[in-house]
């Protein structure tokens, strides 16, 4: 898809294309999902990387966007996200992470939004420390539409280019810094050498092309149809057969809803609906029952779309979001479809139980009839040749094998982020590191279908775990590899996933996080190797006392499956890891912190066996019945958690020992 879309950019003289965009679905409201790639951000990485090596390729830049914690549209101008940094390292800034580190993408787009109290077009942390110092960024950072907020003050942050223009009042203001000494001139040369390097780029490599409209649109539709995701076939009700009566119901079959609405929205020299696309022989009627654009309940129309459901073998109901239920600039309010569409939905299926639900949509949508279809087909916004992928799918000329990016939950309120969505002047993103499957896979709770899911026309097998090492230090790769095979009578395609989960307790993390994954392509009966390689990073969480990526020693869980919660194959491995965690001993550390610590655990040890003993002894002991009380489990419990100045009330020691205890522990670290 990069290499068709920079062609084309070449095409048309295109010289930037403005994406992709890669901020984490935090919340299926976001009005703005419908761009964005994922709640994960090392799948979200991975596939930014891939379209941006595509599309510079052809020497066409990108501008990945928007950096950083961009979650929402309501205020998205003014608001300032307020994160921790672990969070921040973890979940949102990983894809931009990736990106630069596998692509390299000619500039940056920095969003509208505060990130804990500074706008980021102004963030030197943002935009310097971390996007350049730490990651090692080369191109130039551009502003959204309308982000700057003090021109000056972001140029020294690390903004190189203002967009749109300010029709020069912001130009001056630099001029005015510069002559009066406030800006230095190495800052604005730096910028300007930032943005002639990446113009250059693409003007010495200038390639007249010719613009293959329609071959792009063969492409466009071969990506759709990698892309849908089939949730639901109960008795195989797909694929459908020519020699079946079929009934397409809904205005989307006609009139598809392919793309989001706002700033990406492009006109398209040709658009295919399903309806158009069936094989020449198939036997279908069409009742709109509701309309593409509006939530409308109307008689007539409906009517007649249970009269074409009861007549006909099979129904299949094209639902969705019409464009104002979703779009850039504004949240939605809720997960449900329109009115009119469950309404209809639930009349057709008292008088067809053989109904499938093809889904039009940018994000959730909350499915309380569920339980009452057999099929349901997850087209999202499919592009310009999304109603011809649609129609190859449901009739088998294509068999499914997109995943779930996101986890479908089975109402709003069971979001994470339910409870501190929105907002005003600040948004809290109180729910840390656990969001999408880390919180819901963590928490065991029931969900529509989780992340990763998505069924095929045929069925795999996995089998033969290896693992290259079952005790790496934290500077090995560790391959994992595994056995795939199709075991159905059609050729299919099966995205195979790795997810590690950390059982050292180092910290509080999800259950699991997805660290690779595979998508292969098998024959009937055909086996492949599916191999896939885990690095430090693949073990590791953000600790901001070390200020890097730490991966405790002990026990990991390699998980090999087909979605978060289909996990077929698992392994361990125990990780043998030189790093050391900061620590600096005080009156209020505890004993289990030292015991913990390979450096402090002797003397955690004859400390304990001096307070155990001070308390077991004569003088100290206490009354029969309560020794009886006391159990070895609570002893055990105490200790954990008593930190070293109680001592001196537990275990006879004076103030002085205790500080020279912590002086001479301080030593050792």
């Amino acid at each position: 898809m990069g290499e068709t879309i920079g062609k084309e950019a070449q095409a048309n003289d295109v010289s930037v294309v403005l994406g992709p965009a890669v901020n984490i679905k935090r919340s299926p409201l976001c009005g703005r999902n419908f761009e964005y790639y994922s709640e994960d951000p090392y799948l979200a990485g991975e596939i930014a990387a891939a379209f941006i090596n595509g599309v510079q390729s052809q020497h066409v830049g990108t501008s990945i966007k928007h950096f950083a914690a961009n979650n929402q549209e309501y205020h998205r101008m003014s608001n300032s996200s307020e994160a921790d940094e672990r969070t921040l390292r973890e979940i949102y800034f990983p894809a931009f992470e990736t990106a630069v580190k596998k692509a390299q993408p000619y500039t940056f787009m920095c969003s509208y939004n505060q990130i804990n109290g500074i706008f980021a077009s102004e963030n030197k942390w943002l935009l310097t420390d971390v996007l350049r110092s730490d990651w090692g960024f080369k191109g130039y950072v551009m502003s959204d539409w309308g982000a700057v907020n003090d021109r000056v003050r972001g140029l020294k942050a690390g903004l190189e280019l203002e967009m749109p223009s300010s029709g020069g009042a912001n130009d001056a203001l630099i001029v005015a810094a510069v002559k009066d000494g406030s800006l230095k001139e190495e800052i604005l040369d730096q910028a300007v050498e930032r943005i002639l390097r990446i113009i250059f780029e693409y003007v010495d490599h200038r390639t007249p092309q010719e613009f293959t409209m329609e071959k792009d649109h063969e492409e466009a539709r071969h990506i759709a149809e990698e892309s849908m995701v089939l949730l639901k076939n109960d008795e195989n009700i797909l694929p459908l057969k020519t020699s079946e009566k079929v009934a397409f119901i809904g205005g989307f079959a006609k009139k598809p809803r392919f793309q989001g609405g706002g700033s990406s929205h492009i006109n398209c020299f040709k658009v295919t609906n399903a309806l158009d696309s069936v094989p020449s022989d198939a036997q279908v009627t069409y009742a709109e029952g509701f309309p593409d654009d509006k939530d409308l309940y109307d008689d007539a129309q409906v009517a007649e779309a249970l009269k074409a459901a009861k007549e006909a073998d099979k129904a299949v109901i094209f639902a969705g979001l019409p464009d104002n239920f979703e779009s850039e600039g504004y949240d939605r309010s809720h997960m449900r479809l329109p009115d009119c569409q469950l309404r209809l939905i639930d009349q057709i299926l008292q008088v067809q139980p053989n109904t499938v639900i093809v889904l039009h949509n940018g994000s959730p949508v909350e499915m309380p009839w569920l339980s009452d279809v057999k099929g349901l087909l997850e087209a999202y916004l499919g592009g310009q040749a999304g109603g011809a992928a649609v129609a190859n799918i449901l009739y088998g000329k294509v068999n499914p094998s997109g995943k779930l990016a996101e986890t479908m939950p089975l109402k709003l309120s069971d979001n994470p982020s339910y409870l501190n969505f929105g907002g005003g002047e600040k948004v809290e993103y109180r729910e840390g590191v656990f969001v999408g499957y880390r919180y819901y896979d963590t928490k065991e709770m029931e969900v529509a279908y989780p992340f990763g899911y998505g069924l095929s026309y045929t069925t795999f097998a996995y089998s033969n775990l290896e693992i290259s090492n079952e005790n790496p230090t934290e500077k090995d790769t560790v391959t994992v590899s595994v056995d795939v095979t199709n075991t159905g009578d059609i050729a299919g395609k099966e995205i195979v996933q790795l997810y590690v989960k950390d059982c050292t307790n180092s910290t509080i993390r999800p259950e699991k996080e997805l660290k690779n994954f595979e998508k292969i392509a098998l024959e009937p009966g055909e086996t492949k190797t599916v191999i896939m390689d885990l690095d430090k990073r693949s073990f590791a969480w953000y600790n901001t006392d070390l200020n890097d990526w730490f991966a405790a020693s002990g026990d990991y869980q390699i998980l090999v499956g087909a979605s978060s919660r289909d996990i077929r194959l698992v392994g361990t491995i125990h990780l043998n890891s030189s790093q050391q965690l900061p620590m600096h001993v005080h009156m209020n550390t505890t004993l289990g912190e030292l015991f913990r610590d390979p450096r402090t655990n002797e003397f955690a040890k004859e400390l304990t066996s001096k307070y155990l003993s001070s308390m077991n002894s004569g003088e100290k002991s206490a009354s029969e019945a309560a020794t009886e009380a006391i159990s070895e489990k609570m002893v055990l419990a105490m200790t954990d958690s008593m930190p070293l100045r109680a001592l001196m009330s537990f275990g006879d020691f004076s103030r002085e020992e205790i500080s020279d205890i912590i002086e001479n522990l301080n030593k050792l670290l």
